[in-house]
């Protein structure tokens, strides 16, 4: 008798493809179009957006690519054998902090937007906790069963963000895009470090490449997952500066949400649609930090092997809480979003993409054959 397809161990192209977009798109679009529209004059932010976004592209691809080498013996076994096991721990244990700073990110990040538009009189500690013990009871079952998940979410996260662009165009003003190409490169490179940092996430590809039944197809997988957070991000971009406009933009903190609060359905057959958006908004963050948890408790098991994994996923939380709530305002949350961002660059990507090149050099045996 044939198995259930989705009872296996084993993910697809597109169960990769949409991991990865669901990792990528969590707080990052709430903020990203008030960021942009400080840095670039007029709409000049699709630039940035699409220069950022071949870019990440790129360096995906590439990450894909040279995760296929070790898609049967894993990264901390590849890594040892081209730069020996000390060095190669070190790697592994520091990916593995950026990716429970990752999860701490998400976790304070989203109780500081419920607490501004659900549950005002509700502490954020409160929130914060809540969120994170419903991310320790996801984390504690299959890992596969996390890929299901993104499955079932994705697609409605994307059809109520396609709804809250749809019905907002009526309102869009075409001479709020207005100047054109007037920013300065100086500003569209500074826009573009922003931009980039939002598209982080496609480094789960590190550890979920084991996973997959096809790994040699992880690259076309992987691109095809960043961009289609790219398109999105870009969408709702300049709808919300058609909307606000440039100078309104800079003022507000969370745009994506304010669009949905503007934004009216014929019939008026919602009246508060914005709840609506954000409740399935926090699916879209859910996901995202259930995978960001779930790559830490993969990355120290790959170095500690005789901790089980809910002894991990227990032992880890209290850590994780501590540091969502190590930003006393909001100025210092935004500076640990920037540590995360720079730290998670040299972790995640440089450092592979040097153990590869140093693998190159030494001969390291490959699973691409």
């Amino acid at each position: 008798m044939k198995s259930f397809e989705y009872g296996d161990k084993e993910i697809s192209n597109l169960d990769m493809t949409i991991t990865v977009s669901s990792m990528i798109i969590g707080v990052g679009i709430l903020l990203l179009p008030r960021e942009l529209a400080k840095a670039v004059q007029g709409s000049d932010g699709w630039m940035s957006m699409i220069a950022a976004g071949s870019l990440a592209l790129g360096v995906a691809w590439l990450l894909a690519k040279i995760s296929t080498h070790f898609s049967t013996q894993g990264y901390y076994a590849y890594a040892s054998a081209a730069v020996t096991k000390p060095i190669a721990f070190i790697a592994v244990l520091s990916l593995s902090l950026y990716f429970i700073s990752f999860c701490a990110y998400e976790v304070r990040a989203i109780a500081n937007i419920a607490k501004q538009y659900l549950f005002e009189t509700t502490p954020v500690e409160i929130i914060a906790f809540s969120f994170l013990m419903i991310n320790v009871y996801a984390v504690s079952g299959s890992r596969v069963g996390l890929i299901r998940l993104n499955i079932l979410f994705l697609p409605i996260v994307l059809f109520i963000t396609a709804c809250v662009l749809f019905f907002s165009l009526d309102m869009v003003e075409i001479k709020e895009l207005k100047p054109f190409f007037t920013t300065d490169w100086k500003s569209l490179a500074s826009s573009m470090k922003t931009t980039a940092f939002s598209l982080l996430g496609f480094e789960v590809i590190l550890f979920y490449i084991t996973m997959m039944n096809r790994p040699k197809e992880a690259p076309k997988a992987v691109v095809i997952g960043v961009f289609i957070p790219v398109i999105l991000y870009t969408c709702i971009y300049m709808v919300c500066i058609g909307v606000f406009s440039q100078l309104a933009l800079q003022e507000i903190t969370y745009p994506a949400v304010e669009l949905a609060k503007e934004m009216t359905i014929p019939g008026e057959f919602f009246e508060r649609f914005e709840s609506i958006f954000f409740t399935i908004w926090i699916m879209a963050v859910f996901t995202t930090t259930m995978m960001a948890y779930d790559c830490t408790i993969y990355a120290l098991s790959s170095l500690f092997t005789k901790p089980k994994h809910r002894t991990w996923v227990f032992g880890l939380s209290p850590f994780i809480y501590l540091l969502c709530m190590y930003p006393k305002n909001l100025s210092d949350f935004d500076k640990m979003s920037s540590m995360i961002s720079y730290f998670g660059l040299v972790v995640s990507i440089f450092l592979p993409i040097l153990i590869h090149i140093v693998a190159k050099f030494r001969g390291v045996k490959s699973d691409v054959s």
